[in-house]
């Protein structure tokens, strides 16, 4: 997968794309990530790409040009299928469903806005998708590019090292993961469950699917209200609500 960010701003993008489990799938040619900037493209010596928005109010617009020769300059050299996504507190909230989608791409283009947003011209002429990563408002659309990138790319073919390691993680199977215990064993004077050690897998597995109902009843109700419950899942609930009460 090729990954461009338009941005004013790609330092931002740079100091992170080239650590932890994204940059050695950069390193291995998995995936390849680009910041591109923005204000190369002005047409102007200041590289100003920003100006007053027409009909009055506060603050300063990004302009379409710019944006349109950067978006232009770098699709040129991609193949296959490509989403354009604009990062905006108006669109669709990022989950787990979108980012499965979006890692089955040949090619995403994340547009970062900044100041009072982007003219609407340019995002009716390239953008495919609007996405949030939730409803505040921040400085810039690097931050959640970023998000949304990090997410993508553990679910592209190679990136994890093993082909399994993202599929029992949170909202995997539309549940929250189940705890997790490591060494040692019993650490200030709390004991990892004695089930975790018995070695039988099948009671080890009934153990983390009701833990993960438990959690999930917990911490995000609303969840459950998607998921495929067994009866023995909806006999956990029963006991959870009773305890409610």
């Amino acid at each position: 997968m090729k990954i461009k960010v338009l941005t004013l701003f790609p330092e931002m993008i740079n100091t992170c794309i080239n650590t932890s489990i994204i940059g050695r799938a950069i390193k291995k040619n998995i995936l390849s990530i680009n910041s591109v900037n923005i204000r190369d493209f002005a047409e102007n010596k200041n590289g100003r790409v920003d100006d007053y928005t027409y009909g009055g109010g506060a603050g300063m617009l990004m302009q379409a040009e710019p944006i349109y020769k950067a978006y232009n300059h770098e699709v040129k050299e991609l193949e296959g299928s490509k989403r354009v996504i604009y990062v905006t507190p108006q669109g669709k909230n990022f989950n787990q469903d979108i980012a499965k989608e979006l890692a089955k791409e040949d090619n995403l283009i994340f547009l970062c806005g900044h100041y009072e947003g982007v003219d609407e011209r340019v995002l009716e002429e390239i953008v495919t998708d609007y996405i949030s990563i939730g409803d505040y408002v921040l400085t810039g659309g690097e931050l959640p590019a970023l998000v949304m990138i990090d997410s993508i790319a553990r679910l592209i073919d190679g990136v994890l090292n093993k082909a399994s390691s993202h599929e029992v993680e949170s909202f995997e199977n539309g549940l929250l993961e189940y705890p997790q215990y490591t060494r040692p064993e019993v650490w200030r004077d709390k004991a990892v469950p004695k089930i975790l050690l018995s070695g039988h897998h099948k009671n080890i597995e009934k153990w983390r699917r009701e833990q993960s109902i438990i959690r999930t009843y917990e911490r995000r109700k609303d969840l459950l209200e998607n998921v495929y419950l067994s009866k023995e899942d909806e006999k956990i609930i029963r006991e959870l609500k009773k305890g409610d009460e």
